[in-house]
């Protein structure tokens, strides 16, 4: 894989776990909210205009079309196991933005993921 081809996947995987942070923090802001139908009005209103996750959402879009480009120069095979570094990108990120645990176990799980992508991209 080219440094251009694997620049345009990590791209993609960036973006992607940007979007969840992002829509993680706009929950948080939002606030724990119940599903029931006197609830979708203002809810949805609330969340369609929350800055995080309008910020999230667009990160997706974003990442999508670097995803083709990456896709168009990247066997599937091996890009798409590439998108398990997101889980380690929202692990780190989680635990500094948010507080999250990270726990030996996610430690060593983490660990795997880093390990299996090597493998994957090493191929």
């Amino acid at each position: 894989m080219s440094i251009a081809s694997f620049s345009l996947v990590l791209l993609g995987v960036l973006l992607n776990a940007a979007a969840q942070l992002l829509l993680k923090a706009g929950t948080n802001a939002v606030g724990y909210f119940d599903f029931s139908g006197a609830n979708l009005v203002p809810i949805g209103w609330k969340i369609a205009t929350q800055p995080h996750i309008v910020a999230g959402l667009g990160c997706y879009v974003v990442s999508v079309a670097i995803w083709i480009m990456a896709l168009s120069r990247v066997e599937v095979s091996i890009a798409y196991p590439m998108l398990s570094i997101g889980y380690v990108v929202n692990a780190v990120a989680a635990y500094f933005l948010f507080g999250e645990a990270v726990s030996a176990q996610r430690l060593a799980g983490i660990g795997i993921i880093i390990l299996c992508v090597y493998v994957v991209a090493r191929s």
